[in-house]
């Protein structure tokens, strides 16, 4: 067991697993910022550290003295025996072009046994010819095209699934962090590290920047190029949870829960407007908005959040009657309708404490 290089799909899982502390995790994200995966030009991360591969002439390759500690090197050199390892003209050796993988080393070396003159050798020095085998091709630390290729999520390149997904781990911290009781220094020092990765996604950035239409979702960014490989990738699944949790809304053992610590100033109303969507029936429905508040939907059912004092949550029914839920969820029967879309809930109200986020690079 030994270590891999530094990759971001480790810094990740690490976040996710929750065995940091909040100060831990801090630490880890600001060494990130500073590390060899930090790519300025995208504001963003790759999956692993660009790196100079050798060339074609210098693969398959090992010196002479590396075939000095392995004598049954010499003998097949010597007696012009080219089934495992053949020498050119510079005193280098090479594995044979026949051989593929530490099996066909290992069949080679049984045929090899049978051998009156190697037979001894070949005892004596397998285990070192195999491991000769092993440092020359690196077969243990193969991670696919990410570590060996360029492009598409290879070396060099930013794959923005992985992105999103370093997003949500870093909101998933900043929720454990809240749960936790963290100083509000922890806490803040966690959302605005949430929005420089945020920053870094394609939506943000100027079609210069990204190399494409900043809204159409790719899959990669390689060294010296845009955006490329159009599709609707992973990061889809990632973004909408992380919106979810941007909008403070989550589902808790069956119950609809509103903790929302992330919204910015600029998505709550500057003055009266209106919000339309379309209702479980098809209806298309426009919905007046005071200044001081947030619209959006939830199963198609409209949730309104209103600048208040202390989080607050009422369910408006079809049929006129209001439930008041104290505290920040819906229960978890009037969650499952909610769920089911069977249409009996007109609207949530959720009054939020006036805590909102003030937007990244804002003039004070």
């Amino acid at each position: 067991i030994r270590r891999l290089p530094v990759m971001l799909e480790g810094q990740v899982a690490v976040l996710s697993s929750g065995q940091l502390g909040a100060e831990e995790s801090l630490a880890l994200l600001s060494a990130l910022r500073t590390s060899a995966l930090y790519r300025a030009d995208q504001n963003s991360y790759q999956l692993y550290p660009d790196k100079d591969l050798p060339g074609f002439l210098h693969r398959n390759r090992f010196p002479a003295s590396r075939a000095d500690r392995c004598p049954l090197i010499g003998a097949l050199v010597e007696s012009a025996d080219r089934s495992i390892v053949i020498r050119d003209v510079h005193g280098d050796l090479h594995f044979a072009a026949g051989i593929r993988n530490a099996n066909d080393v290992e069949t080679a070396l049984d045929r090899l046994q049978s051998d009156a003159n190697l037979g001894a050798l070949v005892e004596s020095s397998r285990d070192e010819l195999m491991e000769i085998f092993e440092e020359v091709f690196n077969h243990a630390e193969f991670t696919g095209r990410s570590g060996s290729f360029f492009a598409y999520e290879g070396l060099g390149s930013i794959y923005w699934h992985m992105v999103s997904k370093l997003l949500l781990s870093v909101q998933e911290t900043l929720e454990r962090s809240v749960r936790a009781g963290e100083p509000d220094s922890i806490v803040q020092s966690l959302i605005a590290t949430y929005e420089d990765v945020r920053a870094g996604l394609g939506y943000t950035k100027s079609p210069e920047a990204y190399g494409a239409f900043p809204a159409d979702p790719y899959s990669h960014t390689p060294a010296g190029h845009g955006a490329r490989q159009p599709g609707m990738t992973g990061q889809v699944k990632e973004e909408v949870l992380t919106r979810l949790g941007e909008l403070g809304l989550r589902v808790e053992h069956g119950a609809i829960v509103f903790d929302p610590i992330q919204l910015r100033d600029s998505e709550w109303t500057r003055s009266s407007s209106s919000f339309t969507y379309v209702d479980l029936q098809g209806r298309t429905i426009v919905l007046e908005l005071p200044a001081g508040a947030v619209g959006f939907t939830f199963c198609q059912v409209p949730v309104v959040y209103r600048r208040d004092r202390k989080l607050h949550v009422r369910v408006h029914m079809q049929d006129g009657a209001v439930v008041d839920s104290p505290g920040a969820q819906i229960a978890p029967d009037l969650s499952d309708r909610i769920f089911r879309r069977l249409g009996d809930v007109r609207l949530i109200e959720v009054d939020v404490p006036s805590t909102a986020l003030p937007d990244p690079g804002a003039t004070p």
